[in-house]
């Protein structure tokens, strides 16, 4: 049985596994360096520990944009027009595909989790990102469809944007912890940096909606620990913005791992 190994390459963790039989049999997680040069060599490292003989190729989930294996200019990575694909082939002679990160995960609910035709994938990380399928396939346009964070709403600001600053806001008021029990706060401020972040993100799900007019949408990130209850302000946020009959209900990936298992599913 062919061994891989996926590497998802975040804003904030750098996560590596060995994945069999589209099961991940090894797991490691480490903070994402803020430099390219310790960023490279931590990511080999990573993958230095679980590589073998019998791994047939290493795929990689990373932020966009990015095409061929180069990795342009992406503003939660500290890297520059660099060829990250070469560089792991050199290092460990095995094949290697890279995609973006959400692109990666669409792939994976697509084969493995909710397997539907026509869906729309969007992470909430350290930034925002897209996954777009339809009629089971990934779409990439000319090869960088799928950038839903760089959506423009009021004010001119990118959905990633506020995304981030909330975030931001919410970690340094609360703690990093802040998304798991933020609903048990009984704090005015929290509350309104909740019903802030679902009213730009009612609005951007709304316009995704009324384009590709999809079965579901998926939620990924840290903030799936918030479970059902934002689950619920935000459906009702993106029918204000809704114009077609037919509105998909949002979900959580219930995925574990959905990043490193779509890097891997790259390797067939």
């Amino acid at each position: 049985m062919s061994k891989k190994i996926g590497v998802d390459l975040g804003g904030t963790y750098l996560r590596v596994g060995i994945v069999e039989n589209n099961k991940v049999t090894k797991y490691i997680k480490k903070q994402t360096p803020r430099n390219q040069k310790d960023l490279v060599e931590e990511m080999a490292k990573s993958i230095s520990e679980c590589m073998s003989k019998d791994v047939i190729g290493i795929g990689v989930a990373s932020p966009g944009p990015l095409k061929d294996g180069i990795i342009y200019n992406t503003p939660n990575l500290p890297f520059k027009n660099f060829n990250l694909k070469r560089f792991l082939q050199n290092r460990f002679k095995k094949r290697v595909e890279i995609k973006n990160d959400a692109h990666c995960v669409a792939i994976a609910e697509s084969k493995l989790g909710c397997r539907k035709r026509n869906f729309i994938v969007i992470t909430l990380g350290t930034g925002v990102g897209g996954g777009i399928i339809i009629d089971g396939k990934l779409y990439e346009g000319e090869g960088y469809a799928g950038e839903i964070g760089h959506i423009v709403l009021d004010g001119g600001k990118y959905l990633e944007t506020l995304w981030q600053l909330n975030r931001k806001e919410l970690q340094a008021t609360f703690g990093t912890n802040f998304l798991k029990d933020i609903f048990c706060k009984k704090d005015e401020r929290a509350k309104k940096l909740i019903e802030e972040i679902c009213v730009y993100l009612g609005q951007a799900l709304g316009s995704v909606v009324n384009i590709f007019d999809p079965e579901v949408i998926i939620l990924m990130g840290e903030i799936r620990e918030t479970r059902n209850k934002l689950i619920r302000m935000l459906n009702k946020e993106m029918r204000k913005y809704t114009i077609i009959p037919t509105v998909p209900k949002i979900k959580w990936s219930k995925l574990d791992h959905p990043g490193i298992l779509g890097a891997s599913l790259l390797i067939d």
